[in-house]
């Protein structure tokens, strides 16, 4: 176990080797679109209309009315990625109420909710919005033709389209979303939520990366008028990748930012959550391992940026080397903001760390670790009032935050509240239930939030690794190659 002792400061190792650059711009409009020209259709002239009870409006349902409150528009929720709806309604029975089908493609992106419409993103590069109470597609969008698994190195996903879930811009009623295009690079598009039409577009590939050893897995977040973008490696860690986070204006202007990862090579930003955004703008990434076994390299740490990417501060723990020897990333679930300016970090090796955001703690000094997981965690945690629950490979595990004992009162700490068991995703809570997708064997179920007792459990069908549902009101929504599934009970 560590604790905080004073706060570290970078390393000169780190601020000679951090790339910092301002890339080409790219292009907007519907001219001279990478990979072949996106294609727009409404829901008039779409197969795919739902089926099951929720079937439209006159189909024997009551639709699921949704307020502005019930937005989900980005992973987990918000910035913070908490993954916690505050205003659900107290749970109930976990009852199937439609399904909607998409292309047939793999769904790594969690679905997004705004104004009564819930985004989902697929492999095949396609862009849905389904209608919230009633399963009915509104619009599809496509992105241009995915690249084939056969044309990368490596890697496990094909095709390879929209990876990294996307995020709606309220203010503007738009979607941004990363869409890996033939022969293979990446395109920030900004698709209109009404209607599905292509507002802008530009490539956000960082100069001197090669997009085809580059995956952008990451989930997209919006934060004073930027749009960032996490990459990282393909599975297999081939060629000569590096982790990057790049920052492009909202309004289309001005030159990308780019954070490079200080490694010679790797150093992956790779966690589905993507950067968690504190109330003031910065960033906090968790990056997997680096190429080095000698000496700290950025790789196996939890960084902050500034909102212009500046790298500020960072944690890292003592056993650096041997993480990266290892591939035992830190990074394989994003950071969490947790309790009064916090941060909680898991990885591969299965130690929870607390961090204070303000000081993260250099090398080896979180304010509090200690084992949690027996097989390590992945994607993404969540967090409600003062428990955080872990996706670990054995299950569920809730911890309760708290202060330290009564010899180290001031120090915080954290104690496990429960144990559930499965193979969970990334999970969720609403109405006071954990909601998690049991990949492995394609269930949803519910544990109780305050004792991890189950709650109900539904079968989904195949979903995608770290697959996390998306909570809007009384609704769950499930994301698979199966297509869009919808549910009461939160």
């Amino acid at each position: 176990m560590y604790r905080y002792v004073t706060r570290r400061v970078l390393p000169s190792l780190i601020g000679l080797a951090l790339l910092l650059a301002g890339c080409g711009s790219g292009h907007s409009g519907m001219a001279s679109t990478p990979g072949g020209a996106p294609r727009m259709s409404t829901s008039g002239a779409l197969p795919g209309a739902p089926t099951g009870s929720g079937g439209g409006a006159g189909a024997g349902t009551t639709p699921i009315l949704q307020s502005p409150g019930d937005n989900w528009p980005t992973y987990h929720h918000d910035l913070a990625r908490s993954g916690t709806d505050p205003l659900a309604p107290p749970a109930g029975s976990l009852v199937s109420r439609w399904t909607a089908h998409l292309d047939g493609a793999a769904v790594y992106a969690e679905p997004l909710v705004g104004n009564g419409l819930v985004v989902v993103a697929t492999e095949g590069n396609d862009v849905f919005a389904v209608q919230g109470g009633t399963g009915r597609v509104r619009w599809r969008t496509s992105l241009g033709q995915p690249v084939s698994g056969g044309a990368l190195p490596c890697g496990d996903i094909d095709p390879s389209g929209v990876t990294g879930t996307p995020v709606i811009d309220q203010a503007t009623g738009s979607i941004w979303v990363v869409a890996f295009v033939k022969p293979g690079h990446h395109v920030l598009y900004q698709v209109d939520l009404a209607s599905g039409a292509i507002r802008s577009q530009r490539r956000v590939d960082p100069a001197g990366s090669t997009p085809l050893v580059e995956q952008q897995r990451g989930a997209l977040a919006l934060s004073q008028g930027r749009v960032y973008i996490p990459f990282g490696g393909l599975y297999g860690d081939c060629g000569n990748y590096h982790g990057y986070v790049v920052g492009a204006a909202a309004d289309g202007t001005g030159p990308l930012g780019v954070y490079q990862v200080p490694s010679q090579r790797e150093g992956a930003i790779w966690a589905p959550s993507g950067p968690a955004v504190d109330p003031v703008g910065n960033l906090y990434v968790a990056t997997g391992n680096g190429s080095s076994s000698s000496s700290y390299d950025g790789g196996d740490s939890v960084i902050r940026l500034s909102p212009a990417l500046m790298p500020t501060d960072y944690f890292t723990p003592s056993d650096i080397a041997q993480l990266n020897a290892n591939d035992a990333d830190l990074g394989s679930t994003g950071p969490l903001l947790v309790g009064d300016g916090q941060v909680f970090q898991i990885g591969k090796s299965g130690i929870g760390y607390l961090l204070d955001a303000a000081h993260l703690g250099g090398i080896g000094h979180p304010l509090y670790s200690t084992p949690v997981c027996q097989g390590g965690a992945y994607g993404a945690d969540a967090t409600s009032g003062s428990l955080v629950v872990v996706p670990c490979t054995t299950g569920l595990v809730a911890l309760r935050l708290g202060p330290g004992s009564a010899s180290v009162a001031a120090e915080p700490t954290f104690t496990v509240a429960w144990r559930g068991s499965g193979h969970p995703g990334a999970p969720v809570v609403a109405g006071g239930v954990v909601w998690a997708l049991d990949t492995y064997h394609g269930y949803l179920y519910g544990s109780d939030l305050a004792t991890g007792a189950t709650h109900g459990r539904v079968h989904v069908g195949q979903v995608a690794h770290f697959a996390t549902p998306a909570v809007s009101g009384s609704s769950i929504y499930v994301a698979g190659s199966g297509g869009l599934l919808a549910f009461s009970g939160a």
